[in-house]
């Protein structure tokens, strides 16, 4: 397929240098990066990001432990 593309300065830097330092076509550089940018790389696995256990229970608002922090925080420097 024939498709015409206006690129952005930079993005079109980042092409030529590739092509350049890569000796391959414009065209392969392009569609292997579109490929890469979308998912769709012929053998290339989606990145997987491990699981992390956290030692937080469930019913535990993460958000508001540094608000739990500073509230004892101020019980201590009142009741000093």
């Amino acid at each position: 397929m024939r498709t015409t593309l206006t690129l952005d300065d930079d993005v079109s830097r980042l092409v030529e240098d590739a092509v350049r330092r890569d000796r391959r076509t414009m065209k392969d550089v392009v569609n292997d990066a579109l490929r890469r940018a979308l998912g769709t790389a012929d053998g290339v696995s989606a990145h997987v990001v491990p699981v992390h256990r956290s030692g937080v229970r469930g019913g535990i608002d993460v958000a508001r432990l540094n608000h739990l922090v500073d509230e004892l925080a101020d019980d201590e420097l009142t009741s000093s």
